[in-house]
């Protein structure tokens, strides 16, 4: 019952332990907020300092000007802690003797408006500066850590009762408190209540800025984690993927997809597996990652996404996971540098790796498949199948790049196809005609 009203309250907390780089992520972000926090309360002292600048000259006849000090004061003390904010993240201990400063300064600040003005104590009190306290306490809310608002408001509420007593006790003769509304407000006299509310005022703004804040942080964290998660899987799965599933109105349930005119083009590494009982894990590795880094700068610079990595093998699709008018040129265009690239270069401890490549252009499906917990986000369909079929194909035909008459339609002119023979691939009973292509 406790442990839900808590989360009520205050808002659900991390379920994890929070990993060093979110911690990190939040406090560079925390880093962030307090230069804003700094530039705002530059400007609140240099609100004051023109407020003062244009008010009418005080009755003061002694040299000394207390609130042009104040200021001043203020000012240099913001300035130095703002330039010390950009050079690096502000110790624990620093912010909180700043937020005792900010409140103390102010309270000073209020204080000496009866010496500047030569007016009884309580004059101070009626002072609408009171009105900075409640902007100094939100400002708080920045870094997303109620702490400092509770500190804010605690120290603004302790100066306040100081200046209350200040009032009643530095005149011990002459209280001048008051019971009658209207004196208090035509006149020098307090009336306690109305200073209480003052207090209870600052006590419930903090209260429920400190309350919000916490939630807001809390969110914060779920948000950091989450972004952080996506981040990684996104290393992990493509960003259109991602794009896709993050952005879906509803959250995707095995079996949704769509049917959409695309190409296919499915990649595999000639002998790889005769070359892998060659070398350690350690090498093999190596050389895959140096591959598919090749690989992938080419994809990307034509438009293709990988849908999924299978050994050495990739299906690469166009215009299925990100808009490709072009789909099926681009998809010839990849075939031809992938096969000069891995003609140009070796990978790993010198190792060439020529690569089959076969392409396909028809209707596919992009969606999700596999149970309700563990779902694969990808393209599937008969086109799909008949591109691996293809590339399959090179093996007993002798060539690196193979297609289908669909795709050698899309294209239209501008290469020489070369037609190879009518197949019929596995899964289907009438011919396919298969054409090939060279590179330069």
């Amino acid at each position: 019952m406790v442990w839900n009203l808590s989360e009520f309250i205050f808002g659900k907390r991390p379920d994890t332990t929070l990993p060093e780089r979110v911690l990190i992520s939040i406090a560079r972000q925390q880093q962030e907020s307090e230069k804003l926090i700094g530039w705002v309360q530059l400007m609140l002292a240099l609100i004051f300092a023109s407020l003062w600048a244009v008010s009418p000259p005080s009755p003061n006849t002694f040299s000394f000007q207390p609130v042009p000090w104040a200021v001043l004061t203020y000012t240099v003390f913001t300035l130095g802690r703002l330039i010390v904010s950009y050079r690096g993240n502000l110790p624990n201990w620093l912010l909180i003797v700043s937020v005792i400063m900010d409140m103390g300064l102010l309270m000073t600040l209020i204080w000496s408006f009866h010496i500047q003005y030569m007016q009884p104590p309580s004059f101070y009190l009626k002072a609408p500066t009171l009105m900075y306290v409640f902007i100094f306490i939100s400002l708080r809310a920045l870094r997303f850590e109620p702490k400092y608002i509770f500190i804010s408001g605690l120290t603004a509420i302790v100066g306040w009762v100081v200046l209350m007593a200040y009032v009643i006790y530095s005149v011990p003769d002459d209280p001048m408190i008051t019971r009658d509304y209207v004196k208090y407000i035509t006149s020098n006299a307090i009336l306690i209540g109305a200073e209480i509310d003052k207090i209870v005022s600052i006590g419930l703004v903090t209260i429920v800025l400190g309350i919000a804040t916490l939630r807001g942080r809390r969110a914060l964290i779920r948000a950091v984690l989450d972004r952080e998660a996506a981040q990684d899987l996104s290393r992990f799965i493509s960003p259109e993927v991602a794009r896709r599933i993050t952005q879906a109105d509803q959250a995707i349930q095995p079996g949704d997809g769509e049917a959409i005119a695309a190409s296919i083009l499915f990649t595999d590494i000639e002998g790889f597996s005769a070359y892998s009982e060659t070398v350690s894990p350690k090498v093999l590795a190596a050389t895959l990652n140096e591959y598919f880094g090749a690989m992938c700068d080419v994809i990307d610079r034509n438009g293709g996404v990988i849908a999924q990595f299978q050994g050495d093998a990739m299906l690469i699709v166009f215009n299925a996971l990100s808009a490709e008018p072009d789909h099926a040129r681009k998809a010839v265009q990849t075939a031809l540098e992938i096969q000069k690239v891995c003609a140009s270069r070796t990978f790993g401890q010198g190792t060439y790796l020529p690569t089959r490549c076969g392409i396909n252009t028809g209707d596919i499906m992009v969606g999700a498949v596999g149970a309700q917990d563990r779902l694969v986000f990808t393209v599937h369909g008969d086109n799909v199948n008949i591109a691996a079929r293809l590339e399959q194909l090179n093996k007993t035909q002798g060539t690196y790049v193979m297609l289908t008459e669909e795709t050698r339609a899309a294209v239209g002119d501008g290469y020489a196809f070369r037609r190879v023979c009518e197949t019929v691939v596995r899964g289907r009973e009438a011919p396919t005609t298969v054409y090939t292509i060279d590179a330069d």
